[in-house]
């Protein structure tokens, strides 16, 4: 049985939730590093056209992420689950008889849909069943499972990318394990489902635990903390994002080596991953002032991009990088869990959270391209760098001065 801090829960549910963030990184994302075999299958296509199969479906995630938190309010959360499965099933399928670039486009975004009925689940499964330092720590379990995902699929995809065009696209099958495992759910969505108020076992966990009287509630949420925690999962997505959008360019314009690219972006992903399955350890080390030390190990790598780019900066730089965003996310995934003084809300919490990053993901090229016009700099470069790092240095401050406001508190003994 597995300790949840509330009720034991099976192996077998367990890993059903677990086994959702396999697939939750995935869409647009796992199959970037087939990009350049599509131009040479489909020589006519446009650069709008790529950028559209990899953009597109985190797009789409945003609106299908705010239902999919909508309707965990409702009873039928196991058959929105099934449902967002299955139609990931057929678009995995789909995708070994596409014909042309356009129906790529078009699976993608059926893809980006069943992911975004899925996502606020991958977190808000845990948010409901475990509690405490419990919650904490499966927190940072799941990001470290999402982004191990992300780092062997794009892996797969490179590899397979060398013999028939379709093959790549097999990676995202592996939503055939959370299908399988999904019907072990059944137990664990009926007991959210019935649960009408917190139990007076789980009220430390719970938002109205530490809410001051002077908190503003608007339908079982704290406003102040959402709105907080959405600015704070933007800014870091937006600040980090810029290794795995940039480097390529960035590369290319000192005609170093193409591999180098997906080294230092297989680097940057590793490392988000690795503090997932390690939060318990860094957050004992940093203690309260986790979100600056994140921040400073962020901003140190932004620098090594801006100040000093060789192969070997680059890939320190992009494990800083990646290692402050990867401290700094699991945090804010059990922080939004306590947003709201009805447990039942915790997963549509999630869902307003969770848009941030894929909101950043989204406007981060348009943003970066509209100050690149407004300052006359020329494409590549070490431009996104040097936004991202003055930006981290007004960020490192304000997590430091703001250390003990709820976005950025960290109760090191909570784990």
């Amino acid at each position: 049985m597995i300790r949840t801090g509330k009720a034991p829960m099976t192996l077998m549910t367990y890993c059903a939730i677990m086994s959702i963030s396999l697939i939750v990184n995935l869409p647009g994302l796992a199959v970037t590093p087939m990009l350049g075999t599509l131009s040479t299958i489909f020589p006519h296509t446009t650069q709008i056209e790529k950028q559209l199969l990899t953009a597109l479906p985190n797009l789409l995630i945003i609106p299908f992420v705010l239902m999919s938190g909508k309707l965990s309010l409702t009873r039928h959360k196991l058959a929105i689950i099934i449902g967002g499965l299955v139609l990931f099933t057929a678009c995995a399928v789909a995708y070994m008889f596409a014909p042309s670039m356009a129906a790529l486009i078009v699976i993608s975004c059926l893809l980006g849909c069943a992911a975004g009925l899925l996502i606020p689940f991958s977190t808000g499964l845990i948010a409901d069943t475990f509690t405490g330092s419990y919650r904490m720590n499966q927190m940072g379990i799941q990001s470290g499972i999402s982004n191990s995902a992300l780092v062997v699929a794009t892996f797969v995809v490179g590899w397979l990318s060398h013999g028939n065009w379709h093959l790549p696209f097999a990676v995202y099958l592996v939503c055939l394990i959370p299908l399988v495992l999904a019907f072990g759910l059944r137990k664990v969505t009926n007991t959210t489902e019935n649960s009408g108020t917190p139990s007076p076992g789980t009220s430390s966990s719970s938002a109205s635990a530490n809410a001051t009287s002077t908190e503003k509630t608007v339908g079982g949420f704290y406003m102040g903390r959402i709105w907080a925690l959405i600015g704070v999962y933007f800014f870091v997505t937006f600040a980090s994002i810029s290794i795995s959008y940039y480097c390529p360019f960035l590369i290319e314009k000192k005609d170093w080596s193409a591999s180098l690219s997906g080294t230092i972006t297989a680097i940057y992903f590793l490392f988000i991953l690795l503090p997932g399955y390690f939060l318990p350890f860094f957050m004992k080390v940093l203690k309260g002032n986790t979100f600056f030390w994140a921040a400073v190990m962020m901003l140190a790598g932004q620098a090594l991009f801006v100040f000093c780019a060789d192969s070997v900066t680059m890939c320190v730089g992009a494990a800083l990088v990646g290692l402050g965003y990867g401290i700094s996310q699991p945090i804010i995934y059990d922080k939004a869990a306590q947003c709201v003084n009805d447990e039942k809300k915790a997963t549509m919490a999630l869902s307003f959270v969770l848009t941030a990053n894929y909101l950043a993901i989204v406007v981060s090229p348009f943003l970066i391209g509209a100050l690149r016009d407004i300052f006359h700099v020329a494409a590549g470069g070490t431009f996104a760098f040097l936004i991202s790092f003055i930006l981290l240095i007004a960020y490192a401050i304000i997590t430091y001065v703001m250390r003990k406001k709820f976005a950025f508190s960290v109760d090191s003994t909570n784990v």
